[in-house]
């Protein structure tokens, strides 16, 4: 493990959270990897619209994708819904989402075959030996948010959450004439302590959803009259 990735687990040890900026995270994930992202990038302009938003808006596009990741390597289990208890998700909870599949070529692209190589480092170094899994459940959402003249994009509809897992990470792919998007980590009694904006393509939010909350202001577009997106991966690891 690099000592970049030793600091960073150091501080979500210490915080229950960590922004990491991209001059940081790109020597990290180069190193487990990391390659042709143009072409990863712009898969996110392929993804299907959510259609599950209880609020009505049809803001946001999705892809999904379930893997288990073990020190033999990681494998992509059968397509299957997406489930969030209310207690998680009291917006879109409760329900099965069966949301457009991750293709087979991201699936098996380097620069997510890098990422999930980090995550898994990372994890197993944060999770105590006899808590730690021989393999985690892993879920993998490209998320698009749009924003137009009014109507705001909502990355986070539900509020203030936690996702109802071990480990998060969110990653920035691309922000596109868009404006706020702030994240904000709260504790546990749901006071805030720490915010940030994810920017730069590869800045990221890393989160021990045990002991933290997290949410994400609504985009609103710079200039209405060109398309306005804010682009991420999210990534959640959950014992098996």
């Amino acid at each position: 493990m690099t000592k970049l990735l030793v600091a960073i687990a150091d501080q979500i040890r210490h915080e229950g959270f960590a922004f990491v900026q991209s001059p940081q995270m790109g020597p990290v994930l180069e190193g487990s990897g990391l390659s042709e992202w143009r072409s990863f990038a712009a898969s996110w302009d392929d993804l299907g619209v959510d259609t599950y938003m209880a609020d009505g808006g049809r803001y946001r596009r999705r892809r999904f994708a379930a893997f288990r990741a073990a020190r033999a390597g990681i494998v992509r289990k059968p397509h299957q819904p997406h489930y969030q208890s209310r207690d998680y998700n009291p917006l879109n909870g409760g329900v099965e989402r069966w949301f457009e599949p991750v293709t087979e070529t991201m699936a098996h692209h380097p620069a997510l075959a890098a990422i999930f190589h980090t995550c898994r480092s990372l994890f197993d170094r944060l999770t105590p030996p006899d808590m730690r899994p021989e393999a985690w459940h892993v879920e993998t959402h490209q998320f698009r948010i749009e924003a137009r003249e009014g109507e705001k994009g909502h990355p986070t509809p539900e509020g203030m959450h936690r996702d109802g897992v071990d480990w998060v990470l969110v990653l920035m792919v691309r922000r596109e004439n868009v404006a706020s998007g702030e994240t904000t980590i709260y504790d546990l009694r749901k006071r805030p302590v720490g915010s940030f904006t994810l920017t730069a393509p590869l800045d990221s939010a890393l989160v021990d959803d045990s002991r933290v909350y997290h949410g994400v202001t609504p985009v609103t577009p710079l200039d209405p009259t060109r398309p306005a997106y804010r682009d991420v991966l999210v990534v959640t690891f959950r014992r098996e």
